[in-house]
């Protein structure tokens, strides 16, 4: 990121949130100039723009965790409104609801883990801190 020497207290949310845009978009947090990702998941070692240190983040699971959150919250209620109004038979859900939960879940996975890089970059974290010590783990 920045030097944070020069920055104040109050321009970290808006470097934080500007790196999670970047990160939904699929670009590099720091920058925004170059591709996240190599593959549709494996982000890319080092920004060949700004070299950052894209490869050393770990997000883990908090990427499909906000998946299923974010595409529970758009399925359950349009399956909710669809059978109280229409009330279609159950292999009518079975040929919308399915597929159309995997397209989203496979849209919002990379956006999303963009946003949690992006999140963790403007934290300053890398996934591989040890909770209540401190100090980065090794392991």
């Amino acid at each position: 990121m920045s030097d944070t020497s020069t920055d104040t207290p109050s321009d970290a949310p808006n470097r934080t949130l500007a790196a999670m845009w970047r990160g939904w978009r699929q670009r590099c947090p720091n920058c925004g100039q170059r591709p996240l990702y190599r593959k549709y998941l494996k982000q890319v070692e080092r920004c060949d723009h700004c070299a950052t240190a894209l490869g050393e983040i770990r997000a883990d699971d908090f990427p499909p965790y906000l998946t299923i959150v974010v595409v529970g919250h758009i399925i359950v209620p349009a399956i909710v409104l669809t059978e109280r109004h229409f009330r279609p038979e159950t292999w009518v859900h079975m040929v919308i609801w399915l597929p159309l939960t995997l397209l989203l879940m496979l849209w919002f996975l990379p956006r999303l883990k963009g946003v949690a890089i992006g999140l963790m970059l403007g934290l300053g974290l890398k996934g591989d801190e040890k909770q209540g010590t401190g100090e980065r783990g090794d392991d």
